[in-house]
């Protein structure tokens, strides 16, 4: 025999119930079948008492849409001449549940036993509807009242079910009863005095269980409307799957821990007799679903699931005077039974000096009253603080009945949930590890439950999450590089890489699924909202994505101040823009280490050489324990392009417009040409080779005359290199006259550096410098005769962009 269980979404509607009788009539076995009733009528039944307890008249309204829903099920389900009969049964139950609410509206008293008989309508609606839809459609059904079956003691809600009467009753019905499918309303009972009774939260599936139980069922089903229970929610983590096959205990952990699919004492009845369950979608009756049975493999996968319950508050009780001292354990959980308070999670130090308890948020002001209250003397004499609570949190928690024997999945949690900046409040594993919950901020539940659904189930994919500010030149390169290698990126080096945020000077956008690459700029112009550097960051706070990452394009001196937040907040920076690496030095050692203590990647590659490794072949010199003593270096793509291609038929002043408009300069080309972009490079050298030094403790030899240093905007500036021009062909000709090439070169050596033009002979490695290419000369304690080399293009879009993607996947890799 077959137990089927159908909750409120699958018989929510005349189109779902007839999915029900098509599932049923599939088996070929006798088959019980326990209903909830139609989705959403309990609520609206209890909401109904409610206001007719208060004198509310609205509750007339309520039954009308009561009534409405299902007079059109009734409609919808049969045909006009087979419509009386059931029309007539609704239309009788719910005047008597009128009669009821009114009676409640006089007294003004909604007692247990009222509330039972109004809310036990709904199920007694949908069983009868649902019975007569079957005969309907020629299966051998019939209707039993479960109230008679089901026997409990005379608690009218929540009842306690005398299981030796209920199993008598249910054994004796199913020996005799002849139909094929014989339909049940769940979560209503009775006690010894025929009145009406409710089996509480989950009570349809508590039904189903114990019939299953009584009669030695095969099987439970228990259909609704996911396809089986999911490694974690699959409304917070697009990428949960559904768990094929799952033991008893876990199944009770992850329901106990907010998986809605079942409810815990559902499981009991049917695992004293170890009958599987399995989970069904009504909505995709082919799909396999979950298979609920006892533990036999041994090569099961660590982790089964992960699972959440929101809305936690976390309540410590602490003091000197609790060490040491007998019984005080007792009295806070009797405090907390007086009240029926559920404490869901309990740890407490070994110097017995505190207890932590999470219970729901809803019942915090009563246990912080009864708490404090029962150890008023010990609070008086100050041996033990006040109870402290702790609100807007939740409980994260792994299951699996393997996790004992695989070490380390406590710390790959903790690690993992430490690395996207989740901070743990509380932690709990019972001894047979088979759960390890953790208490976090509610406003991390998202993050928390991708980074370790990605930790354990994602076969190690990593997703990274982009906020990207500026889409120019090297911007617009980036985004188009990232969009080629995506599938690459995930196939080949298994991370996920998506562009969350978007901004420019004027708008800004966000799409927490992922912006389409292939139309980001039309996204941005028609979508986006008016750009703010403050918005932005709160965009991405609230957003409060794992692995995110900031990336900065631009040269902009204000986005750079923004860094500091984004760290603290463990997320990744990586940037192009050279401001905050060559700033005062207390910043960019603040900025280092707030990198450090959050665990936040802080990446400027591209500061030095666009897409050249210097700084990450300075670093592992370093790391290595290498020391330098002497940097040459030409660091200034666009300097090098602009002397490079400087001479007498080509002029100054147009050989440095044709640079930006290349793409060669920064956006002020006066950067570039007054030495203070190769400055703050060198510096960024420095630093990163343990030197402590200011910009101002470089030394600029420049080769512009008084006129360009002094110009007061970019337009001023162009036109002084058109005016000086015998000041520029004069360095050209001084330079040819010796057989020399002009390069504009960085020099570090005894703890002192400067820059300036400088007249390069043939033999020299800088000679031959072509184009827009950048050379670095390392000297060190290794490489003391011949230097470390690096050479290469040092300027341009393309270049730029890739370092700054390289960088970008090097904090999926940290």
């Amino acid at each position: 025999m077959i137990v089927s269980k159908f909750g409120g979404t699958s018989v929510g509607s005349a189109k779902n119930i007839k999915k029900v009788i098509q599932i049923i009539s599939d088996k070929n076995e006798k088959t019980a079948v326990v209903v909830s009733a139609l989705g959403g009528i309990t609520n609206m039944l209890i909401e109904a008492g409610n206001l007719a307890k208060s004198g509310d008249n609205n509750y007339l309204e309520i039954l009308k849409e009561i009534q409405k829903r299902h007079i059109s099920t009734v409609e919808e389900l049969f045909t006009k001449g087979n419509q009386t009969q059931v029309k007539d049964f609704v239309i009788d139950k719910l005047q008597v549940l009128e009669k009821t609410l009114s009676g409640v509206s006089l007294l003004k008293d909604l007692s247990e036993k009222s509330l039972a008989k109004i809310v036990s309508t709904g199920e007694i609606l949908s069983s009868y509807i649902i019975a007569e839809a079957m005969k309907n459609n020629d299966l051998k059904a019939s209707l039993k009242d479960s109230r008679e079956l089901i026997k409990t003691n005379k608690v009218f809600i929540n009842a306690l079910v005398d299981n030796e009467k209920t199993y008598l009753n249910i054994n004796n019905f199913f020996k005799e009863v002849q139909a094929q499918i014989i339909v049940l309303p769940g979560f209503i009972a009775s006690d010894i005095n025929q009145e009406t009774t409710t089996l509480g939260r989950g009570g349809s599936d508590y039904t189903a269980a114990i019939i299953a139980n009584a009669v030695n069922a095969e099987i439970l089903e228990i259909w609704t409307d996911v396809s089986g229970m999911f490694t974690a929610n699959p409304k917070l983590v697009k990428q949960a799957k559904p768990i094929k096959d799952i033991s008893y205990q876990e199944a009770m952990e992850l329901s106990h821990f907010g998986a809605k699919v079942i409810y815990p004492p559902t499981i009991q009845p049917v695992l004293d007799k170890k009958i599987p369950i399995v989970i069904k979608n009504t909505m995709s009756p082919k799909d396999f679903g979950t298979l609920i049975k006892e533990n036999k493999l041994s090569n099961k996968k660590a982790v089964k699931g992960i699972s959440h319950i929101e809305d936690i508050a976390l309540l410590t009780l602490e003091g000197n005077g609790m060490v040491g001292v007998p019984g005080i354990s007792k009295r806070l959980f009797e405090a907390l039974s007086q009240e029926k308070i559920n404490v869901k999670f309990i740890t407490q130090a070994s110097s017995e000096h505190s207890i932590c308890l999470a219970i729901d948020l809803t019942e915090a002001e009563n246990a912080k009253q009864a708490i404090d209250q029962q150890f008023e003397f010990e609070i008086l004499k100050n041996k033990i603080e006040p109870l402290t609570v702790e609100t807007d949190l939740a409980i994260i928690a792994l299951v699996g009945d393997n996790m004992k024997s695989h070490q380390g999945i406590s710390g790959k949690m903790f690690s993992e949930l430490g690395n996207n900046n989740v901070n743990i409040r509380a932690i709990a594993q019972g001894s047979t590890e088979k759960n390890i919950s953790v208490v976090i901020a509610k406003n991390d539940v998202k993050k928390a439950l991708n980074s370790l659904h990605a930790a354990f189930f994602e076969n190690h994919i990593k997703q990274l999450n982009l906020f990207i500010v500026g889409v120019g030149n090297v911007g617009g390169k980036l985004l188009n590089q990232i969009k080629q290698q995506q599938k690459y990126l995930l196939d080949k080096l298994h991370i996920n890489m998506r562009v969350i945020g978007l901004a420019n000077s004027k708008k800004m956008l966000f799409y927490e699924e992922g912006i389409d690459l292939s139309n980001w700029k039309s996204l941005l112009e028609n979508d986006g909202e008016k750009a703010s550097l403050g918005e932005f960051y709160k965009n991405v706070k609230k957003l409060n994505l794992r692995n995110s990452v900031f990336v900065d394009n631009t040269a902009n001196y204000d986005v750079p101040k923004e860094y500091k937040k984004y760290l603290k907040d463990s997320v990744a920076v990586v940037a192009c823009n050279k401001i905050a690496c060559s700033s005062d030095l207390d910043n960019y050692k603040n900025l280092k280490y707030l990198s450090k203590k959050y665990n936040a990647p802080f990446l400027f590659e591209t500061n030095v050489g666009a897409g050249l490794p210097i700084i990450d072949t300075l670093n592992n010199l370093i790391a290595s324990g290498d020391q330098v003593t002497e940097i040459q270096a030409v660091l200034s793509g666009s300097l090098n392009f602009i002397f490079n291609n400087f001479d007498v038929n080509n002029s100054f002043y147009k050989i440095v417009k044709q640079a930006g408009i290349e793409g060669y300069t920064e956006p002020d080309s006066r950067i570039d040409l007054s030495g203070v972009d190769v400055m703050r490079k060198i510096l960024i050298l420095m630093r990163e080779s343990g030197m402590e030094l200011e910009l101002d403790d470089i030394e600029n030899d420049s080769f512009l005359p008084k006129s360009s240093l002094n110009a007061n905007s970019i337009a001023d500036f162009m036109e002084t290199l058109k005016q000086d021009a015998k000041h520029f062909d004069s360095l050209l000709k001084a330079a040819q006259k010796e057989d020399c090439r002009l390069k504009y070169v960085a020099e570090f050596k005894n703890g002192k550096a400067k820059v300036g033009l400088q007249h390069i002979p043939k033999g020299h490695p800088f000679y031959k410098l072509d184009g827009k290419d950048n050379i670095v000369l390392f000297y060190t304690d290794r490489y003391n005769e011949q230097p470390l080399i690096i050479k290469g293009a040092g300027a341009g879009a393309d270049v730029t962009a890739s370092g700054i993607f390289g960088d970008i996947i090097r904090t999926g890799n940290s």
